[in-house]
């Protein structure tokens, strides 16, 4: 597991490359560190709930569907669109989960509970309207996100079908979410 300076420094190693200088800005980043997006975990229950599994989940996602591009020669609006969409995609838990009482040290699925702190709700929206405030996002990025959660997001079935058929990269970003999430672990 990586520690807190890991992850950063990881972070730094993708998003300082030339390629994300005009996309990822010091302001992004600095906004990234102050909301605890290397500390928080990816879920209160199930994978990545622990310290930092927001962050550890998200990079498993983001080299997911980097592998996709390569291997299946997907075609992006942006070639950064993978790293974006991936490092972003659940940006929405950022604030989602506190611990349950952080004066016991606890351990196992006690550790972390849903916080009444947050006030935009939902998932892929939550995402996109963040991620809004510091990146233009491409119309193929705002669907992956939006409809990541592809299945387990049934509310409108009619435009998740509409968004994989015009982008067959938002069945790519739900399909790398569950990998990561589900046949990693992470």
């Amino acid at each position: 597991m990586m520690t807190k300076k890991e992850r950063i420094n990881k972070f730094c190693g993708i998003f300082d490359r030339p390629s994300f200088h005009n996309i990822i800005t010091a302001e992004f980043k600095d906004w990234l560190l102050d909301h605890g997006f290397f500390d928080a975990p990816a879920s209160a229950t199930h994978h990545g709930n622990y310290e930092g599994g927001l962050f550890d989940h998200s990079l498993a996602v983001a080299f997911e569907l980097a592998r996709y591009t390569n291997c299946m020669q997907i075609r992006w609006q942006r070639p950064e669109s993978p790293f974006i969409v991936g490092m972003f995609h659940d940006l929405c838990k950022i604030d989602e989960y506190k611990r349950n009482d952080p004066k016991v040290i606890l351990t196992g699925d006690d550790v972390w509970v849903k916080s009444d702190d947050s006030i935009l709700k939902g998932h892929g929206d939550k995402s996109v309207m963040l991620l809004s405030r510091f990146i233009t996002l491409t119309e193929e990025e705002i669907f992956c996100i939006r409809f990541h959660m592809g299945a387990y997001q049934t509310e409108d079935w009619n435009s998740y079908g509409k968004a994989i058929e015009k982008y067959q990269t938002v069945l790519f970003t739900h399909t790398a979410d569950m990998y990561a999430s589900r046949v990693k672990g992470v």
